[in-house]
């Protein structure tokens, strides 16, 4: 079996938690200096926040979020030893904190969550990078729901020579930030009949 790989919450009321990390080959979580520097660039906008975690792996994006102040943090993985995970590391940080752990299919959690009226305000999506097309597939799917808040980011991780589209219905890429291997692109919604008022003003 593969070692779990050890990770941390970086700030906030978890600071210094160690997390664990789902074993298997498909597994590629995030390294602290990438969330480090995600978290950076969303700043207070997690504070009071609701927040969904897409692929969540270990939970550790979502987790960070809580522990800066998310309102709600919502985790989506079909793993169930990612989901075992994210529950264990959620019980280690004592975070008290409202928060609900999904074993699905993320297309389908899409549709049940658009059902459900939910809406975040931040969304981060990290796929496995063993599947080359799911990256504009999930955007895809995403930009046909309606859980988006109208001021909301969606951030999906990439591999850095992987080519995403810019623009999936209203969501429109506003950035992209390489990290070694990993790309982060941040999408926002922009109106068709309206000028985007660019809320990425303070992004560089």
């Amino acid at each position: 079996m593969k070692e779990r790989k050890i990770l941390r919450i970086i700030s906030g009321l978890a600071k210094g938690k160690r997390l664990k990390a789902p074993a298997g080959l498909n597994t590629r979580p995030i390294t602290d200096m990438i969330k480090e520097a995600l978290f950076n660039v969303l700043g207070n906008r997690v504070m009071e926040s609701k927040f969904l975690d897409l692929f969540a792996g270990s939970g550790s994006v979502g987790i960070e979020a809580l522990s800066r102040g998310a309102k709600k943090v919502v985790f989506v993985d079909s793993s169930g030893e990612a989901i075992k995970v994210i529950k264990e590391n959620l019980a280690n940080c004592g975070l008290e904190s409202d928060y609900e752990v999904y074993r699905s299919d993320v297309f389908k959690a899409l549709g049940l969550l658009h059902r459900q009226v939910s809406r975040f305000e931040l969304i981060y999506i990290d796929p496995p990078f063993t599947n080359e097309r799911i990256f504009n597939e999930v955007m895809g799917a995403l930009g046909n729901v309606d859980i988006l808040e109208s001021d909301g980011i969606v951030v999906i991780r990439t591999p850095r020579k992987k080519d995403i589209l810019p623009t999936f219905n209203q969501l429109q890429r506003d950035r992209v930030s390489n990290y070694g291997e990993s790309n982060l692109n941040y999408y926002s919604i922009h109106e068709e009949d309206t000028k985007h008022d660019g809320d990425f003003s303070h992004i560089r």
